[in-house]
């Protein structure tokens, strides 16, 4: 009884919050300069006298006098569409409007850049030719007019290595100065590593970090591939330095050992960010002193969630699970928006998703396609470049927290990451709250329903239940509690044609099942005869 009034009371809470956004739309719809109004004062009105009669909490200036055009300064704390609402209701006032801001349009003229959906999304560029949905992307286009990265910015790219002779790659690549100037054979720096131009090859011992696997090119072509070069493609940062550090075989095995080494090294030279598309094994506390110290140094450590489709939050994946203040644990979407079918998820351990299903990128042969919540890590960690490029003071803390609340919510992310939502590049550079995603059912009328299992429920069983909502486009059934044995109990969900829209298994609180076309749904829960846990507890059907 109490979730269901938990499950009222929030119902109502949101659509006070709908309100308060659809108040702020114009807010946040266009970039302007925070509490600056532009304001057309009537014909009749003296310029002078107005601006002495505004008071202490504002100041104004003459924008053009024979215009009779002022600018306003507000606090900048304040909602914009307040103000101006305030504005507007003076007397005086004939029109007021934010003080834009206007920047160069710089869209790269990269050739392989409408194939790279996760940057933007037509809904027809997936280079596999699965159709997606336009704008679920990082919302790079919008972010490179404000930022396209420093080279004051250096990522670690910790993986297979990177192979440095690529033309995306090359010019983009971060060198040991000392080393590149310095005598071959010789430790011309001190550091304790030979000719460690590039950065540093653990596997093999040497200064040459080239990849010969293709995965950290991969990474590295997404994170920072040079842009606006006429060639190839673009990264997300298109001037950002990446480090190549090599602890991944050509197998793409590698060893804790080479992991701190390669870790501590990044620490060492001054990395700035570092990207981490690997996992495995437990708990490591040599692993965990390693972020640790790098979090210290205030580096940012970016980590692929898994690719085993498990909840983290009852089974830790490292590094990304590490509770280390410069931790994000990165999710895998497609491109309609979706937790990918393999990708690991987490209501409190995992931070956020990112384009990680049919991503091209660069490989040591040329292009390729792959999947995995390795190929999402670098979409954040090249964003976190851009802001780290845009604003360089910003600590590793308010960083990594800016990354997080300005990530886009996302129906498919909703109760599967802590920001219910997909990184984004132009909110985390103007440091602005993202309306909620209109696609999910969270925003949608309710109508309550309670059906439950047994708990525990029973030995290889099967039941079936059929809710509706007639005259619905589109349902999805709210879930307040489900716990059965991973992998072997689980609930089935089908649309109004039988179609499965999802498939549920493990634990997992407060879910909304994937939206699907019609007006009811039908769930099959299925049991072994072993393991007989919660089951689950249905509160009812979001609708539209």
């Amino acid at each position: 009884m109490q979730k269901l009034k938990n499950f009222i009371v929030a119902f109502v809470l949101l659509q006070m919050t709908i309100i308060t956004q659809n108040a702020m739309a114009a807010d946040l719809e266009y970039e302007a300069v925070p509490g600056e109004y532009i304001v057309k004062l009537k014909d009749n009105v003296d310029l002078n006298s107005f601006i002495m009669s505004e008071g202490e909490n504002q100041s104004a200036s003459i924008v053009l006098k024979e215009q009779n055009l002022v600018k306003i300064t507000r606090p900048s704390v304040e909602v914009a569409s307040f103000t101006m609402e305030e504005l507007q209701n003076s007397p005086y006032v004939e029109y007021v409007e934010p003080n834009y801001i206007y920047r160069i349009n710089k869209l790269p003229n990269d050739p392989e850049l409408p194939k790279l959906w996760g940057l933007i999304n037509t809904g027809d560029n997936n280079p596999s030719g699965s159709k997606g949905i336009a704008g679920v992307d990082i919302d790079a286009e919008r972010a490179w007019d404000i930022q396209t990265g420093s080279r004051d910015v250096v990522v670690a790219v910790i993986d297979t290595g990177v192979d440095h002779t690529i033309a995306d790659i090359s010019e983009n690549m971060w060198t040991n100065e000392a080393e590149l100037n310095g005598e071959a054979g010789v430790d011309d720096d001190n550091n304790g590593f030979v000719d460690d131009i590039y950065g540093y090859d653990f596997v093999n011992n040497d200064g040459d970090p080239k990849d010969d696997h293709g995965h950290g090119s991969h990474v590295a072509g997404t994170i920072g591939a040079k842009g606006d070069d006429g060639k190839g493609l673009v990264g997300v940062a298109w001037n950002v330095r990446m480090m190549g550090l090599k602890f991944l075989s050509k197998s793409g095995g590698g060893s804790l050992e080479d992991a701190l080494k390669s870790i501590d090294y990044a620490t060492q030279m001054g990395a700035d960010i570092m990207s981490n598309s690997w996992g495995g094994g437990g708990f490591s506390q040599a692993l965990y002193d390693s972020i640790e110290r790098a979090s210290e140094k205030g580096i940012l450590f970016v980590a692929a969630a898994g690719n085993n489709r498990a909840n983290n939050d009852e089974r830790p994946s490292y590094p990304a699970s590490y509770e280390v203040p410069n931790v994000i644990s990165v999710a895998a979407v497609d491109n309609r928006g979706q937790l990918a079918s393999f990708s690991c998820y987490g209501k409190t351990s995992v931070d956020m998703g990112a384009p990680g299903v049919d991503i091209m990128s660069s490989t040591p042969d040329g292009y390729a396609v792959w999947d995995g919540t390795s190929m999402a890590t670098p979409h954040v960690s090249g964003v976190a470049a851009l802001v780290l490029s845009n604003e360089p003071n910003i600590s590793m803390v308010d960083l990594k927290d800016r990354l997080i609340k300005t990530s886009r919510p996302a129906a498919g992310l909703r109760g599967k990451v802590a920001s219910n939502g997909i990184i984004n590049a132009y909110f985390a550079l103007t440091n602005e709250i993202p309306e909620g995603d209109p696609n999910d059912p969270f925003y949608w009328d309710k109508k309550f329903e309670r059906i439950e299992t047994a708990h525990p429920y029973k030995d290889a069983q099967k039941r079936t239940w059929t809710l509706s909502v007639p005259g619905a486009n589109q349902v999805s059934v709210y879930i307040s509690k489900l716990d059965t044995e991973r992998g072997y109990d689980k609930l089935t969900i089908l649309d109004a044609q039988g179609e499965v829209v999802d498939v549920l298994s493990g634990t997992m609180e407060e879910y909304y099942s994937v939206p699907s076309n019609g007006d009811s749904l039908t769930l099959v829960f299925e049991s072994d005869d072993s393991v007989n846990k919660f089951g689950f507890i249905v509160e009812g059907l979001a609708y539209r």
